[in-house]
């Protein structure tokens, strides 16, 4: 290494313990651009519920346990999305029942809505490296 400073060639930074460059995050304090990647898809993953039961969980787990050792944004706002999704499930399943005197259709349409717009929100600040908490949500993840 001291040959290549020597003679002027671009020196690459030595990994830290975690693996990442040392200099992987900017000067604004913002994590590294693939962190930041895996924390929207950690969030998008959520639209999974979309297609197949229960995705809206699957699919951020999936992200989440992927990178949560190698970047720790990916570990906080994984473990937002799954509290978040979680949550919401919770709500979902509580509104079934309270169908029975029509209340929950109003509820169901509410979460449906509610959650689709959340997980939008929480995806482009992931995206832009800020940190993004869900409103509403049972903290069963730290």
């Amino acid at each position: 290494m001291e040959d290549e400073q020597a003679e002027g060639l671009p020196v690459q930074d030595e990994p830290d313990s975690a693996g990442e460059p040392a200099a992987a995050e900017s000067a604004a304090g913002l994590p590294p651009k693939e962190a930041r990647t895996w924390g929207m898809l950690c969030h998008l993953g959520a639209l999974a519920g979309i297609i197949v039961p229960f995705g809206n969980i699957i699919g951020p787990l999936i992200f989440w346990l992927v990178k949560r050792n190698e970047f720790a944004f990916v570990d906080e706002q994984g473990k937002n999305a799954l509290n978040f999704q979680i949550s919401l499930t919770i709500y979902g399943l509580i509104s079934a029942v309270l169908c029975l005197i029509l209340i929950g259709f109003v509820l169901l349409i509410g979460l449906l809505i509610f959650g689709l717009v959340m997980t939008i929100m929480a995806a482009v600040k992931a995206s832009d490296g800020q940190s993004f908490r869900y409103p509403l949500t049972i903290p069963l993840f730290h």
